[in-house]
């Protein structure tokens, strides 16, 4: 695949012998990233909501943040988890290497459970040990390993990232949490200070998911952590809170205390090596006692509430304990969207005595949007809103494959899947061309692929689900036939109730129409 071209020009090159010079010259690019806050108006705003909140919930003592780090760092070299990245990354003695192997692990990280990455980046780092490897790889192939992890644009940006830093920064990556967000696509705020501090020892703290957790109840944060005031805070605290010898170290054991010890649900407080300095812990006591005594709880008001007001981090008085959630009580929960519902009809279509064995049509996806650039089954969105198109699904079909006979399209089942944002319910079809002539020749953007093929492509978990129904794995569906038995077909949905009136007409539906829209 041929590599886009660098942003800058040559003379911009030549300035680049240093690191320094090289970050500069990628500064200069129309591409880079607006410039991250100066240190002057950090240090404003931090002044700002110090004002705001109690003290109660932050470190005001460095003996505290002593005991904080050393607790921690003494619990991380004993129960560290023994992970590939960290081999890895600490096996490394290139810095641009070991930036990298944290980079992609980072990435993957990114919304995704552990046990999940681990063979994906073993794979990945296989494939394509160093940022050289991946800036010359395609993005066809990065889909295709990274298949299956979800968020696809994550692999996507570490592939202009990659090209980014070998064509602009001479092959060498940006040495800051600053440079690093500035410069690369996709790297934020999380992603760039563990960078830096792993791979390059800066002293800059970090917040996830499992930091928040730990910041929350060790503070007895009880405000809703996604909002502003309490994000800045909690970044605060976690810059007081970085060990400034060991800030990879110590900003990994906070990840590792919130994975493993303080979860979600069910912590571990026995095993906790902050149990002395958690607030949230201090909280529980205070409740059990009051409740022993049949005395009412209350909190201490001379701690959690500033001179004037509300104090901004505490949990709100319309959220009241839980008993029985204990330190899980904080972080409080944020309210959920509403995912928006789409539903889409796909089509199995499959030539069962193609030349060389079966094979199934996969089309590819735009390069924008939801799951860019990967291969699917033909598909057509339905729209419940306008009145249903007749011949939609099977024109889809035939401007890939050419006329098809409609009579031949069946109805399998339904698949929900579950993006970050959306539910897709797809409606699943299959045709099979039997004793037709092989169809050979296929438009750009579509190809025949063999069962064993499907499986090693670059296809979303929700195709490959789809596919199952077709090959009768699911429940409520017959291997024999493709399609489920009418004593296990659950009520169809409105949608597949409409398909099964335009290629099915003799099945009879009381529902009104509905518009399905070409993609």
């Amino acid at each position: 695949m041929k590599k886009p071209r660098a942003a800058v020009g040559s003379r911009c090159r030549k300035r680049a012998s240093s690191q320094e010079g090289r970050e500069k010259c990628a500064r200069s690019s129309t591409q880079a990233k607006p410039s991250a806050p100066n240190g002057l108006a950090r240090r404003q705003e931090e002044v700002e909501l110090q004002a705001s909140v109690s003290p109660y919930h932050l470190f005001r003592d460095t003996a505290e943040v002593t005991v904080f780090r050393e607790s921690l760092l003494s619990w991380y070299d004993r129960e560290k988890r023994d992970l590939p990245w960290r081999r890895q990354a600490e096996g490394e003695v290139d810095p641009d290497r070991r930036a990298y192997a944290v980079w992609v692990s980072e990435v993957m990280l990114q919304q995704t459970q552990v046990a999940t990455v681990i063979n994906y980046y073993t794979r990945w780092m296989q494939k394509w040990p160093t940022l050289q490897d991946l800036a010359s790889a395609s993005l066809e192939e990065v889909n295709q390993l990274w298949a299956g992890l979800g968020y696809y644009s994550r692999g996507r940006r570490l592939l202009q990232g990659a090209r980014k830093v070998v064509e602009e920064l001479g092959g060498h990556m940006p040495r800051t949490a600053e440079t690093l967000q500035q410069l690369l696509p996709g790297v934020g705020r999380y992603t760039a200070g563990a960078i830096a501090s792993i791979a390059f020892g800066q002293a800059t703290g970090v917040v996830d998911g499992n930091v928040v957790r730990v910041l929350c109840r060790v503070r007895a944060i009880g405000a809703d952590p996604s909002s502003t005031l309490v994000s800045q805070q909690l970044w605060s605290l976690a810059q007081q809170l970085v060990d400034p010898t060991r800030p990879g170290d110590f900003n990994q054991a906070a990840m590792d205390l919130g994975a493993t010890v303080c979860t979600p649900q069910r912590p571990l407080c026995s095993q906790c090596p902050l149990q002395s300095l958690c607030r949230a812990r201090q909280r529980v006591e205070r409740e059990q006692l009051s409740a022993s005594q049949s005395l009412p709880g209350s909190a201490d008001v001379e701690e959690c509430a500033p001179i004037t007001g509300q104090c901004q981090l505490c949990t709100p008085p319309t959220e009241p304990w839980d008993q029985s959630l204990g330190v899980a009580n904080f972080p409080r929960k944020a309210s959920r969207k509403s995912l928006r519902e789409e539903c889409s009809a796909t089509c199995v279509l499959e030539q069962p005595r193609a030349l060389g064995g079966a094979r199934i049509l996969l089309v590819q996806r735009p390069n924008s949007g939801l799951l860019a650039g990967l291969w699917e089954f033909p598909s057509v969105t339905m729209e419940p809103s306008e009145q249903c198109q007749r011949k939609a699904l099977l024109q889809e079909l035939q401007n890939w494959a050419g006329p098809l006979p409609a009579t031949r399209l069946q109805h399998l089942g339904q698949v929900v899947h579950i993006f970050s944002h959306i539910k897709l319910i797809y409606q699943v079809y299959g045709l099979a061309l039997e004793g037709q002539t092989p169809v050979t020749d296929t438009p750009p953007g579509a190809r025949w692929l063999t069962r064993e093929e499907f499986h090693t492509a670059a296809v979303s978990t929700a195709m490959k689900k789809v596919f199952r129904v077709y090959e009768g794995q699911q429940p409520g569906t017959c291997k024999g036939s493709r399609r489920a038995t009418p004593s296990s077909r659950k009520k169809p949905s409105p949608g597949q109730q409409v398909l099964d009136s335009l290629f099915r007409p003799h099945i009879r539906t009381d529902t009104p129409s509905l518009k399905i829209a070409a993609q």
